[in-house]
């Protein structure tokens, strides 16, 4: 594998950025794997719960509301399904949106004792962290096909679509992380703002509870949260009916196309600076 120098160029166009990004991608891809299975052997090598840990942040999450929801505290509107499916389907998929964000960030930071020292393509930082984020999504999509399976829904055409909503869903995380990212490793509070600010993005996304029916404020926020349609069509798709933001869905996505190569270059050009600022 040909070994890149990173270096200050202010001539580089946006189109050089992209094509120099996706070919240290494709260069690194061994890197990439190496890295990932490095990182997911450490991750469970000393846990006596293994990949129970996986999943238990969705799962826990789902509980609280289930237990809410059957004892009268809260009340929420027919959801068209088990509400234990619901909950947990919805904290799943938000699991995965929200991992993917935080995914390019970890897996840089986690990075930082080799940024100073040695000339690698960066790129396989990020490949590297979407490689851990799908090993432990398949495990999840396990456990959320066991949810459909214990509460009778009953097995459809739409699953074989799940995999690809999934896919979707990373492509929209990784690219919010990757415009997050630069500015996370210089400065360690964005972080902290990252993980409080989804936490109440989370109640302005349809994951515990129904698009609300009645005009007011928070269905407007849900209507235009760009992460609706991803929670919804994907948990449509587990139960196996096609959704009605199923056009959305793809809107989102094609949007996020663009976005992320840009979020890619911007990784490219800001990496020489972070890395001069971490060594000085």
């Amino acid at each position: 594998m040909e070994t890149k120098v990173y270096q200050k160029n202010n001539t580089l166009s946006l189109f050089k950025l992209f094509s120099a990004s996706l070919k240290d991608i494709y260069a690194s891809r061994f890197l990439s794997r190496q890295l990932a299975e490095r990182d997911i052997k450490a991750q469970y090598r000393q846990s006596y719960l293994g990949i129970f840990w996986a999943f238990f942040t969705p799962l826990a999450t789902a509980l609280v509301w289930i237990v809410l929801n059957n004892s009268g505290t809260v009340r929420l509107t027919d959801t068209g399904m088990p509400y234990p499916l619901f909950a947990f389907s919805g904290t799943l998929i938000w699991s995965i949106v929200t991992e993917s964000i935080k995914s390019p960030m970890q897996s840089t930071n986690g990075a930082r004792s080799i940024l100073t020292k040695i000339n690698f393509p960066k790129e396989a930082l990020i490949v590297s962290g979407i490689y851990k984020l799908l090993f432990n999504t398949s495990i999840k999509l396990l456990l959320l096909l066991a949810f459909v399976l214990f509460y009778g829904v009953g097995l459809s055409w739409t699953l074989l679509l799940v995999p690809v909503a999934v896919i979707g869903a990373v492509l929209v995380g990784t690219t919010i992380g990757l415009f997050i990212t630069p500015i996370g490793l210089l400065y360690t509070d964005i972080n902290k703002i990252i993980s409080f600010g989804l936490q109440f993005l989370m109640y302005a996304t349809p994951v515990v509870y129904a698009l609300p029916k009645e005009d007011g404020l928070l269905k407007t926020l849900m209507t235009y949260n760009p992460l609706t349609p991803i929670i919804l069509t994907t948990r449509d798709f587990v139960v196996g009916t096609v959704s009605d933001y199923s056009f959305q869905f793809l809107i989102v996505i094609a949007c996020c196309v663009p976005l992320l190569l840009i979020g890619l270059a911007i990784y490219r050009l800001s990496i020489p600076i972070i890395v001069e600022r971490l060594s000085a």
